[in-house]
């Protein structure tokens, strides 16, 4: 599996996560290189990694491992190839699905092969959670927190064009914002208030943001899926504004009290899309007045004026619009990225 870092740093640890799975996952051997490509590894920077000294670790169900650190450096905006063997059968996989990088499945231990030879190719990310950098201490982090337009859905495979990596990319080129990294939190169909695409939003926080080090800022942009889902028609458990900017709230309280500041990013214009109504667009509009007030959120992104048409503002623009009328093709992405001001991440 293929990663793209963030910043640099002189060692690594992965984070391997069995937290959806009902039976034990036993890992066989682990390895983390410099990836050149096409599945192909640089044999002078791989590694072995341990957990507590061992070359196997079994990882309990609803359990997230740490390993041990590995002395690699590594260059800001590189790609690790982190390679997994399972000597037994493991169930079905605690996975993230829109991975986006070509991840190579060949048969037998080959954690330590120089290439993917007759692998079998997929898009996904199976139980790796994240991979750890090891900073200047003076480093620290952004959490982009999303659905699927954070999780970089519509964007060119292989490619690194979802706006997080973008926006990485920009505070990389930046001397003052060098040591700012960009974590993609995003999950394809997430909802702020219930759980079904993965978990939700108030219910994943503590794992995806308070959990991680050096987290300073956190981007929200999230609430889409629950207007989609809940919003379009009256009933007893139909979606209010009050109750979703009642999420947000909780959302933001809870990382004020860990020290993590909140940018919230204005939902944006979704006309086109099957499951979208008058009484949805009426709840977006009435949550974007609220997340464009001062106060609300500690700054504000404003997607919503980035991406929609202006003579159309309820439809993205059309050089943004992969088909879908939703999720931003790699320009609307990189207008997204480019949007930010990125000085405020040095506070």
């Amino acid at each position: 599996m293929v990663v793209r870092t963030s910043i640099g740093g002189a060692r690594v640890r992965l984070r391997l996560s069995n937290m959806m799975s009902a039976q034990p996952l036993v890992i066989g051997a682990a390895h983390v290189a410099v990836h050149k490509g096409a599945g192909a590894i640089d044999p002078a920077t791989d590694h072995s990694v341990t957990f507590g000294g061992a070359e196997t670790v079994t990882v309990q169900p609803g359990v997230l491992v740490l390993s041990d650190p590995v002395d690699l450096a590594v260059g800001p905006l590189s790609d690790l190839a982190i390679s997994l063997y399972f000597p037994e059968d493991t169930g079905a996989p605690t996975n993230h699905n829109i991975g986006l990088h070509s991840a190579y499945i060949t048969k037998g231990n080959k954690t330590a092969s120089p290439t993917s030879a007759d692998a079998t190719v997929m898009f996904a990310y199976v139980w790796l959670a994240g991979v750890e950098v090891a900073a200047p201490a003076d480093s620290r982090a952004v959490v982009a927190f999303g659905d699927s337009i954070t999780d970089g859905y519509a964007t060119t495979r292989d490619a690194n064009h979802a706006w997080p990596t973008l926006l990485a990319q920009r505070l990389n080129a930046n001397s003052s914002t060098r040591g700012v990294a960009v974590v993609n939190e995003g999950i394809s169909g997430n909802q702020v208030l219930r759980d079904g695409a993965g978990l939700s939003a108030l219910n994943r926080l503590d794992r995806d943001v308070l959990s991680l080090p050096g987290v300073k800022w956190v981007i929200l942009l999230e609430g889409i899926n629950d207007i989609n889902i809940r919003g379009r028609s009256d009933g007893p458990n139909a979606l209010t504004d009050a109750e979703l900017i009642w999420g947000y709230r909780q959302f933001i309280d809870r990382c004020h009290e860990h020290g993590i500041k909140v940018m919230g990013a204005t939902i944006m214009p979704e006309e086109g899309v099957p499951t979208a109504s008058e009484r949805g667009e009426a709840i977006r509009q009435s949550v974007n007045k609220w997340i464009r007030t001062k106060g609300n959120f500690d700054a504000v992104i404003d997607f919503d004026a980035v991406v929609r048409d202006p003579e159309r503002p309820k439809h993205i623009k059309a050089g943004f619009d992969p088909g879908d009328h939703i999720h931003p093709n790699d320009a609307g992405n990189e207008a997204m990225a480019n949007a930010f001001d990125s000085k405020g991440f040095r506070d």
